[in-house]
């Protein structure tokens, strides 16, 4: 392997401040509840607003504040997000009578859990597409209440009008005007206007991605996200000006996103360079993916395609971009990726938006153990069992033997009870 350009190495980080201040705007949302949410929401986005919960006059507001073609676009996406969410619940069956020996019968049901709540980023960009991407396979698995939160535009006292719009679009019950680490703690353990949630999904900067984690076991989260990534496995027939815009165009998220091509191609590496260099400077958001590219930038040159995947599973990516000759050769020799995306007519931001699989995925490796958020993150598969007495009486004695194994005599005599009750 040889290194055509090197990246900034990330490093554990001192977290402990950041930890400190999480820790200290959780417990102030857990002792002054709304008050506190109040006080974030004023000293951050100049918002003082009482009422926390959007008003169906204010989403009926933010429709005549976005045009036509925006709200059919976002119908259209929406359209492709559940259609897909839908065909993965079907894939989810219930087990409703198995039987291992007789007269034990075993099954478990496919449950949604009862309340979420998607938090959608404000920040630089109003990212409606995630509010689709969380709120759409919510519904499709059948959560009875869906809430959702994000950040008002600064001095505004309202979510972004697009956002509102794909939240309700997307069926959303409840949506608030708070963000932060104090909105996943006010979804976690409430307030006085929000009633804590079961499951709290979505992407957001470190405070609320500390707060994820602080918060974790008292509400269910999808997973802990760091910045957004892309790796790009590419030889020598891949087109470096498209490849170079798909790495751009995850270096535009943040100065930390991180793009990586592997190549197998020498020249094809140094073409992505040039094409990158040449792009920059005519890009509206250069000066973000700039930062992001000269830091986090990294093309390594493979001395095989065997090597080339290798390296690409250790890396473990959230987006993954197959672009050789054969991409379907490959399929099976890749597991470590949030989402996959199958030769050069597959951009990666055709699944940021509108192509219908989702884009709230794993990074920083993450990938190795999770895939992205999905309907399934939204459901439980929960076991039951029944028993005849003739099968109660034939497993009681293999129990009590295992019981008294592992030393714990009031399990062993849970099971022989049973025997000489029959």
């Amino acid at each position: 392997m040889k290194i055509l350009k090197d990246s900034k190495k990330r490093t554990p980080a001192d977290t402990r401040s950041l930890q400190t201040a999480v820790s200290k705007i959780i417990d102030q949302v857990c002792q002054e509840g709304d008050d506190a949410l109040r006080y974030y929401n004023q000293k951050f986005d100049q918002c003082s607003r009482k009422d926390l919960r959007v008003t169906p006059e204010e989403i009926q507001a933010a429709y005549s504040q976005v045009t036509p073609q925006e709200i059919e676009d976002i119908k259209t996406a929406l359209g492709n997000i559940r259609a897909f969410a839908q065909a993965q619940r079907k894939t989810l069956t219930e087990i409703e009578d198995f039987s291992p020996m007789p007269g034990i019968h075993l099954g478990h049901r496919v449950i949604p859990v009862r309340s979420c709540c998607c938090y959608v980023p404000g920040g630089s960009y109003p990212l409606y597409s995630t509010a689709l991407m969380l709120a759409a396979p919510a519904k499709a698995a059948g959560v009875p209440r869906i809430t959702a939160c994000s950040p008002v535009v600064k001095e505004s006292g309202m979510i972004h009008p697009k956002t509102l719009v794909a939240l309700d679009l997307a069926g959303v019950d409840e949506i608030y005007t708070v963000g932060g680490a104090q909105a996943v703690a006010a979804f976690s353990y409430g307030t006085e206007q929000i009633a804590p949630v079961d499951l709290i999904v979505g992407p957001g900067n470190q405070y609320v991605t500390e707060a994820k984690r602080q918060c974790y076991g008292q509400v269910g989260i999808d997973f802990v996200a760091g910045p957004s990534e892309v790796l790009v496995l590419a030889d020598a027939q891949a087109d470096p000006d498209i490849v170079a815009a798909d790495l751009l165009a995850q270096s535009e998220h943040d100065i930390n996103a991180k793009g990586i091509v592997i190549t197998t191609d020498e020249a094809f590496g140094q073409a992505v360079i040039s094409a990158v260099e040449k792009q920059l400077e005519t890009l509206e958001t250069a000066k973000i993916a700039r930062q992001s590219w000269d830091a986090y930038g990294e093309i390594l040159l493979a001395d095989s395609l065997q090597e080339a995947v290798d390296l690409t599973n250790t890396y473990a990516p959230e987006h993954l971009e197959i672009n050789v000759a054969d991409p379907l050769s490959l399929l099976p020799r890749l597991y470590n990726y949030g989402s996959l995306f199958i030769g050069e007519n597959t951009a990666e931001v055709f699944g940021d938006y509108a192509s219908g699989t989702d884009h709230t995925l794993p990074t920083l490796r993450a990938s190795r153990y999770t895939g992205g958020v999905w309907v399934g993150t939204f459901l439980k598969t929960c076991t039951h069992q029944s028993m005849t007495p003739e099968a109660s009486r034939t497993i009681a004695p293999l129990v009590a033997r295992m019981a008294r194994g592992e030393g714990l005599a009031g399990h062993a005599q849970a099971a022989e009870i049973r025997m000489k009750k029959g």
